[in-house]
């Protein structure tokens, strides 16, 4: 990982979870140490998936730190919260004084609308440890790359909502929001419904885009043929924005082949129509699947941690300077 070293501590502390140490560089610092504690339950005991959580340095006086929940892509298939973009996004982000949670959650078959429900009590395991990891719970936010992107937009957009998990799923964090202050999307799917075939380039092609084995995640194998838009646009990000949703960061590479243009384009019409505010960047020469620094092992032609830092910042201010 680019400007990253990493080296392994194992250590018995904290429930016998590994601590790896990073030496981490934020956009503009030296060497920032960085702690992991990898393997942290967060869903029900039977449930797999977990999430790594990476400690800033500590705070002076005991400050509490803001948070942020990434989650990674993969189609909603497939993907891990230990993949290259995900340690550097966090490394990132815990290098300038954030608390972050890197997650795992249900992927594959029919893995909708559970996967959403994990992303939200992502969120709620912050809120409901906040004392033992030094965070501001009332300064969250989340963030996600590719089908993650689109979790993240809904887990934003939908605080509240309770047809996307059941009370079963409410009940691990009983009277805990899952609400959010802002959001990252990084080239995610906005309006399933409407998503474009594209060119080697991601030039848009005048024709919607192909069936998906991907969609099995939703329990569907045709995308969008067959009266199946109106059960996409529900699954949709754009569908739930209103006048009180989060502030959305939207990046996008400029010859993305897997999310055409028109996805960036369409959410931000819809958060500029309710008065949301948003940033819309567009990285020239950089495909699908960047983070904040590179693409393919290349540097990006922006260097995209400064304005997600700036992002978070404005977003994520303290109750007292708002």
């Amino acid at each position: 990982m680019k400007n990253t070293l990493l080296r392994f501590v194992f250590s018995g502390a904290m429930l016998g979870c590994a601590l790896v140490a990073l030496a981490g560089r934020a956009a503009g610092q030296g060497a920032v140490a960085v702690r992991v504690v990898s393997e942290v339950p967060f869903l029900a005991p039977e449930r797999t998936e977990k999430l790594d959580v990476y400690l800033p340095a500590p705070t002076a006086n005991g400050k509490l730190s803001p948070a942020f929940v990434w989650i990674h892509g993969g189609g909603w298939m497939r993907g891990d919260k230990a993949e290259a973009s995900a340690k550097e996004v966090c490394a990132t982000l815990a290098g300038a004084g954030y608390v972050a949670a890197s997650i795992n959650y249900r992927i594959g078959k029919d893995a909708w609308p559970q996967n959403i429900a994990d992303c939200r009590n992502a969120v709620r395991f912050l809120r409901a440890h906040a004392a033992e990891y030094g965070v501001d719970p009332d300064r969250i936010a989340v963030g996600g790359g590719s089908a993650g992107a689109h979790l993240a937009l809904m887990v934003g957009m939908t605080a509240g909502r309770d047809e996307f998990e059941p009370l079963s799923v409410r009940a691990l964090y009983p009277g805990v929001s899952s609400a959010v202050r802002c959001v990252i999307d990084m080239y995610g799917p906005t309006n399933l419904a409407g998503r474009e075939a594209t060119d080697e380039m991601g030039r848009p092609l005048g024709k919607r885009r192909p069936p998906a084995k991907s969609m099995e995640a939703f329990g569907v194998t045709n995308s969008y043929d067959g009266g199946r838009s109106e059960f996409f646009l529900a699954a949709s990000p754009v569908t739930y924005v209103s006048p009180s949703s989060p502030p959305v960061l939207i990046l996008q590479g400029a010859i993305d082949p897997e999310v055409d243009p028109g996805q960036p384009r369409i959410l931000a019409a819809v958060l500029a129509q309710f008065g949301v505010p948003h940033e819309r960047i567009t990285v020239e020469g950089a495909g699908h699947g960047f983070d904040f620094e590179s693409w393919k092992g290349k540097p990006l032609s922006r260097d995209l941690r400064p304005v997600a830092l700036a992002f978070l910042a404005k977003h994520l201010e303290p109750a007292a300077k708002r």
